[in-house]
């Protein structure tokens, strides 16, 4: 039996094709969804002034390369950049259409504590959700994501903060289904500092997927009409890993995600936080021979991993933009070329990975703890 809230959208037909397109085989999404904060961060770390202009130029860089559209399928913004233009006034959602990108928007408003957790926390945004879906829709936007953090530690994650984080992710995507957007679900349990095994990180995956995955069917959540983001299974920041790395982070992902996710869900998104960018991509290719014929597309949302390295190309000047953007078009191919499990060359920017050192604790590559869970 159809759901009311199915048999009476009008928007059904028109979110299960972009749902489809965005999930396609061998294309991914390039996140530049950070925050001004977040922004200014990144370009202090190239001894850029944190402006409107300065963003802006960043953002133009990205969504003018020539081709980004043959691997990348959809772009998620930042409020902010929704409403910007390029330096020849072109809107950036008409940029990204002109290649066959879609325009998805961040709507959640950040993290809160939640009271009465060892900091962990909630995050916010349903306020007023149904009215900005409306107005992101009216701009371009045919996708939204909201994200929720878990933290591995001593008793975490609690029951507490996957119960609250899993039925804000279910009417968050109830509100933007009702208005025509597809949500990205993303349920992150995040790498956290300590020792803790991949067996303990698939383990949490596992609980905090299974409750959200049952909260969402029971506010009617259409999974045809979503994407799931998540976590690869990592173990912790000063777990000693040996030299089936690759192998074994795709084991347990994609048991996590065969327990988990039902076939009807239409795509599911890798984040690549806490990984360098090879180890991300390299990941990305083992989950698909440990799953070749699985029943949802594997595939990438990438921010930091497809940004980080073009930023430092850039450096915030008008003659490095070429270059920059060349650098983004080979990892944008990379990463498509992985999704499908052909990748066989050396990557754009080699070295770098964690999870790659054989039997070491690599809690110190890994870990900057300002950064731990702004990715």
């Amino acid at each position: 039996m159809t759901s009311e809230f199915e048999s009476e959208n009008v928007f059904v037909d028109e979110m299960l094709t972009t749902a489809k397109r965005i999930s396609r085989d061998g294309y991914g999404i390039l996140a530049t969804d950070e925050s001004i904060p977040t922004a200014g961060k990144r370009l202090a770390s190239i001894g850029v002034d944190n402006t409107y202009n300065n963003r802006r130029a960043f953002r133009e860089l990205l969504y003018t390369t020539e081709d980004l559209g043959r691997h990348i399928s959809g772009v998620i913004m930042f409020d902010e950049t929704l409403y910007q233009r390029s330096a020849g006034g072109v809107r950036f959602v008409n940029v990204l259409r002109d290649q066959g990108i879609l325009t998805g928007i961040k709507v959640d408003t950040g993290l809160q504590n939640l009271a009465g957790t060892n900091g962990e926390t909630a995050t916010q945004g349903l306020d007023g959700l149904g009215e900005r879906c409306k107005a992101y829709r009216a701009e371009g936007a045919s996708f939204a994501k909201w994200r929720a953090v878990l933290k591995i530690g001593s008793g975490m994650p609690s029951d507490r903060a996957i119960s609250e984080n899993a039925h804000a992710l279910a009417r968050y995507a109830s509100i933007c289904q009702e208005h025509g957007l597809v949500p990205i679900v993303e349920p992150e349990v995040t790498l956290s500092p300590g020792d803790y095994s991949i067996e303990r990180a698939a383990y949490e995956g596992e609980r905090v997927l299974s409750h959200v995955m049952r909260v969402l069917n029971q506010h009617d959540v259409i999974p045809e009409a979503m994407i799931l983001k998540v976590s690869m299974a990592l173990p912790g920041l000063d777990a000693v890993f040996g030299d089936s790395c690759k192998e074994e982070v795709a084991k347990y992902t994609v048991r996590t995600m065969k327990r988990c996710v039902p076939p009807a869900v239409a795509g599911i998104h890798f984040l690549s936080g806490g990984m360098g960018a090879e180890e991300a991509t390299q990941n990305l290719q083992a989950l698909q021979r440990e799953c070749p014929h699985a029943p949802w597309t594997l595939s990438f949302s990438f921010g930091r991993a497809l940004q980080d390295a073009v930023l430092k190309e850039w450096g915030g000047k008008e003659q490095n933009v070429q270059a920059a953007q060349q650098l983004l078009l080979q990892l944008a191919r990379v990463n498509s070329e992985a999704q499908r499990g052909v990748w066989d060359e050396e990557h754009p920017t080699p070295g770098g990975g964690r999870l790659s050192l054989p039997k070491l604790s690599y809690s110190s590559e890994r870990r900057r703890s300002a950064d731990l869970f702004n990715w």
